[in-house]
């Protein structure tokens, strides 16, 4: 047996990888330079400063040790977040088709539950404020009982990210079994082949609704504005990962990007029927949904305030309704 065919796929592979890994580190620069930026007026970051030169910085900074019941797990999280959102793009590649297991529909969900559950860890895991413990009951008139365990500020947006698991990310799923309803199957190389043969479903009302749905639970899952509950800087600041420092801030920045970039090319495999293969055309396709959504969202988040969960609620179940709407026209 000849590894010249294996050498080749396992090429191209690393190389779709690393070109999305790259491209990724400038999508957060073009979203809050290029466009919230100049729709706000003001001048903005430089292009690589949020995705290349802030993790850079970072990771040349002091690691500061938080308080953590568990710290071996509680310092894992960003990399197993990264794990996650690197199987997912794996999974979309064209060379992977063949293991169905790892390329289906019901892998991929699994993968993102992944990541929503490492920011519910993060903020259960950290005991600190700003790094530093407060090992003192609270004695101010009106306070806990000195017995109870105190409550931090990654504790709140823990209980958020749990509400955003249980509730908020259901507009991205019901999107992604779209596809699966009008192609009668979860693998990506039917729902492909299917596009391939028939036309993009983009193009269909299924489609068009799916379209809509999957980029609000796009914004849902990258918590911007105005579903930026997870980590609103009006009250918990940075979220789950606020005691975060070095080269572990540095791997969520550089996730953040990656990530936004696999959101895009999931939606090019899922409605577009074009797979990353960077020997093929079709990955400016890829490129052009990856650098399209975050333009949008910057436009959508530069002219909205914070939703509670009193807006939040009605848009993601309105959102959802359309979701199963969209599936059963599929199905018909």
């Amino acid at each position: 047996m000849s590894y010249i065919p294996i050498l080749q796929v396992t090429l191209t592979v690393i190389s779709t990888l690393a070109l999305a890994f790259i491209i990724g580190t400038l999508l957060p620069g073009i979203e809050r330079k290029y466009i919230q930026a100049r729709i706000q007026q003001r001048i903005g970051p430089p292009v690589t400063s949020p995705g290349i030169m802030a993790p850079l910085k970072f990771s040349f900074k002091e690691n500061l040790n938080p308080n953590s019941p568990l710290p071996s797990l509680y310092k894992s999280l960003p990399i197993i977040c990264f794990f996650a959102v690197f199987l997912i793009l794996l999974s979309l590649t064209p060379q992977m088709y063949g293991f169905k297991a790892f390329t289906s529909i019901i892998a991929i969900v699994g993968f993102l539950k992944v990541e929503e559950v490492a920011y519910v860890l993060m903020g259960s895991l950290s005991k600190s404020v700003m790094s530093l413990g407060l090992p003192f009951p609270d004695l101010a008139k009106g306070a806990a009982h000195p017995d109870t365990e105190r409550s931090y500020l990654e504790d709140i947006s823990s209980k958020r990210a749990f509400r955003m698991i249980a509730f908020g990310s259901f507009p991205l799923y019901l999107a992604m079994f779209i596809p699966v309803a009008i192609s009668q199957s979860i693998f990506l190389s039917d729902i492909v082949a299917y596009q391939q043969a028939n036309g993009p479903f983009i193009f269909t009302v299924a489609g068009i609704i799916g379209a809509i749905v999957f980029f609000i639970g796009y914004m849902i899952l990258l918590n911007e504005y105005p579903f930026s509950i997870l980590k609103a800087k009006a009250d918990v600041i940075e979220g789950p990962y606020m005691e975060y420092s070095s080269k572990y801030r540095s791997v969520l920045y550089l996730t953040r990007g990656f990530f936004m970039f696999t959101l895009g090319v999931l939606f090019s495999v899922l409605f577009i029927g074009i797979p990353p293969n960077i020997l093929s055309w079709g990955i400016l396709v890829n490129i052009a949904v990856a650098l399209i959504f975050p333009v949008l969202m910057s436009i959508m988040s530069a002219f909205s305030p914070v939703f509670t969960y009193r807006q939040f609620y009605p848009v993601v179940a309105a959102t959802s309704i359309l979701g199963v709407l969209a599936i059963v026209i599929g199905l018909l």
